[in-house]
């Protein structure tokens, strides 16, 4: 079963909308905080309401995207941040996006994908990504006890399936998960090959 655009949208009506903690997430900022190239260009797909974004456009970040299939939370995203270019932010299904990105960043996206589109996800993101080009952030490292999304996984079939699209550079427990997922994510940095 795939998610379209008006499963998501109904979540967001609804406010079933767990994985937007209301903050950019932890691993991500730290993560951020260490890039000192400003100017490299970056997309955040599945971004919802953009936290993540609007953390990297306040501390410099001038070419950074949001990328989302809901039209709301970005709606609510331009709303909060008039300033921010609106040719950058994508009402489009990532799979139908394209571009040249130097850094992806994962947060709560691919754990909404449906299992059966993970090899799809990795081609997509081979293809956005430039040479040398990294997709980092967090994976769930922990199987759900319900029916998805969230889709999880394991350190050990994450590492079968990213090894044929790109150089593992990090793949390992987060050590600065937020609370409430501490113990339950794996911190990622992938180098496109």
């Amino acid at each position: 079963m795939f998610f379209d655009e008006s499963y998501w949208t109904k979540r967001y009506s609804h406010g079933t909308t767990g994985w937007d903690i209301g903050y950019p997430s932890t691993p991500l900022v730290q993560y951020l905080d260490q890039i000192e190239d400003r100017e490299i260009r970056v997309l955040i797909p599945g971004g919802g309401n953009g936290h993540e974004v609007a953390y990297s456009f306040k501390k410099g970040f001038l070419d950074v995207h949001l990328l989302d299939i809901s039209e709301i939370p970005l709606t609510n995203f331009s709303n909060a941040y008039p300033d921010f270019p609106k040719n950058y932010i994508h009402h489009q299904d990532f799979f139908e996006h394209e571009g040249a990105y130097d850094l992806i960043l994962e947060q709560t996206f691919f754990c909404a994908l449906h299992p059966s589109q993970r090899d799809a996800y990795c081609q997509k993101m081979k293809k956005l990504l430039k040479p040398n080009g990294i997709l980092a952030g967090v994976l769930f490292s922990k199987e759900f006890d319900r029916e998805g999304p969230p889709f999880g996984g394991n350190m050990k079939e994450y590492q079968k399936l990213f090894s044929q699209y790109f150089i593992i550079h990090k793949l390992e427990p987060c050590y600065n998960s937020i609370p409430p997922r501490s113990g339950s994510e794996l911190f990622i940095e992938f180098e496109n090959q």
